[in-house]
Parts: structure tokens; sequence; C-alpha cells
């Protein structure tokens, strides 16, 4: 997959299909848009996601959000789907006040070259977000592109929706975020050294240090499986400070797994998080958090 990222000035040659969204979370809403564009693959358009970096809402909160997805992650996720290309449009003053009608002539049909677009019923751009669905169709014959318009898609009734994600999340509940996502939430990282107090109690695990933006369901133990160099294992993962150990430590994000003995250190891995299994305790005594893990790590592995 090309990533064209912090820079406006790119041109593709090839005709493309083009997604235009906020992809903060991609949710079942999400993976329908990117559908419509992957179809097109099948008639030599290039499938091209095209987003805001940052994202809208960061960039006129001016500050930073929690994020569903990293950047990483969220990249190895349009990947992992086929897309051709992702532009991370870098959103300022100057490509915020863009004329809507100058969005789509110039960016989307001379530099993307779109043959398709497609877009949600709700899509915004342009100076003062006054680029919006029905701009899109009213170019689209003088233009030369094919418009799909995509409604938001509900589950139970309820649309689904990037907010109703971060609160199920934020809620601890992994199976219904599951459900809208269409995939496991994961945390995904590099694989970096810990205090191995977890080697010298008998429960090696691996550690991972999410960015302070990425955003993390409440503290405690999950079960998990754990994405590793091409293979899936059984793990049982614990988010938060380590309090028995330390009130100083960073959040981070530990994982036992199953069956599992290799050097993983300095690699990535992906940690999908299951089930909320217990909030986080202090222990008296690091026999006490022994103990414990041991009781968790028989409830996890059913």
């Amino acid at each position: 997959m090309q990533i064209i990222s912090g820079t406006t000035e790119f041109h593709i040659e090839e005709k493309t299909a083009v997604a235009i969204g906020k992809f903060d979370g991609i949710h079942l809403g999400h993976r329908k848009l990117l559908n419509y564009i992957l179809e097109q693959k099948k008639d030599d358009l290039k499938a091209v996601v095209f987003t805001f970096d940052p994202s809208p809402e960061e960039f006129f909160a001016g500050q930073s959000i929690s994020q569903l997805f990293t950047r990483e992650e969220k990249r190895n996720a349009f990947e992992k789907l086929g897309i051709d290309v992702l532009i991370e449009f870098p959103l300022t003053e100057v490509t915020a006040a863009t004329e809507p009608e100058d969005f789509v002539r110039r960016i989307l049909v001379h530099q993307l070259n779109a043959d398709y677009i497609a877009a949600g019923t709700d899509v915004s751009f342009g100076n003062k977000g006054r680029g919006d669905r029905h701009l899109l169709r009213s170019m689209a014959k003088e233009m030369g592109y094919e418009l799909e318009l995509i409604d938001k898609v509900r589950l139970d009734g309820e649309e689904i929706s990037s907010t109703r994600v971060r609160n199920e999340i934020s809620d601890g509940n992994m199976p219904m975020a599951k459900r809208l996502l269409g995939a496991g939430y994961s945390v995904s990282g590099i694989v970096e050294h810990g205090r191995h107090i977890g080697h010298t109690i008998g429960v090696p695990t691996v550690n991972i240090l999410p960015p302070d933006n990425k955003l993390l369901p409440p503290y405690g133990v999950y079960s998990s499986n754990v994405s590793f160099d091409g293979a899936v294992y059984r793990g049982m993962t614990n988010i938060g400070r380590k309090p028995t150990i330390s009130d100083k430590e960073r959040v981070g994000v530990e994982t036992y797994i199953y069956d599992f003995d290799a050097d993983v250190y300095g690699k990535y891995m992906e940690i999908e998080l299951l089930e909320f299994l217990r909030p986080e305790m202090k222990f008296d005594s690091i026999d006490a958090l022994k103990k414990q893990i041991e009781s968790d790590l028989e409830r996890a592995a059913k």
C-alpha cells in the first residue's frame, strides 16, 4: 500500500475509486464504505482512502483526542483490507480554508484522478465544512465521476458511530465493541523490556507501551488473542499501572501468552482484547499477586 502523508503535492496517474472520510474507528459503517471502492478494483480502478491528518476534531479543538486506532494501526488495517493508496492529507489553516468546489476539482478530480467517489451522507469538507453530499452530487456530471453515497449503518436499531464504539470500550464491553467494529479491539506496538517481575514469579509476560492518545478500556485483566509473526495465540492481558509493583508506573499493556516461548523484544505484536475479567487491584505482596494471576490464567484459558 502506498502512503502519501504530510504533503499536498501529489498526483495519481491511474484512474481511482476514492473513499472520503475520517475513518477514526474503522467500524462497520466505514467498512461498508470501503467495500464500495474495493469492488471497483475489478474495473482496474485503484482503491484510494482520503482522510485528514490531524482529524478535523483534533484540529478544531486544538488538542489531542484519544484514538480508537493509532496511525500505525490504521495503516495496517487499510493494508489488510486491500487499499492501494492512503492519503493522509495535512489539515492546516490554509488547507482548511480550501473552497469546497476547488477541493473537488483540484484534489479529488485532478490530483487523485477520481473516476468513482464514495462518501457517507454526512460527508463534510472544505471551508467551514460547506462541502457536502449535495455539492458532490451537483458536480459529478461536470467532473466526470460516479458518486456513491452511503447511509449510516445500524446495529440493534441504533446508528453505528465512532462515539458509540468509544463508549462501549470505555465501559469495558469488548464483545459489543467487536460487533460494532467488525473485528476485535486491539492494542498493538513494539514489545519492550519491563521489570521482568513476571519472570521472577514464573509468569513471563510481554509488554507494550501504547501512545498516550490510544483509547484504552478500564484498567484490569482481559482474556485476549495475540497476533505475532503470522500466528495467533491465546493470552491474558493486564492493562494499567501495576500498582502492586509501583505507584509511578506508566500505563502499559502486559500479556501472558499461553504455550509460547520466543524472543519477541523489539518486534511488533497485536493484542486483541476479548473480554473483561476483573479490575486492576493492588495486592499486599508479590505472593498474593502471583496467586491471583494463577487464578486469572485459569479463568482466561476457559
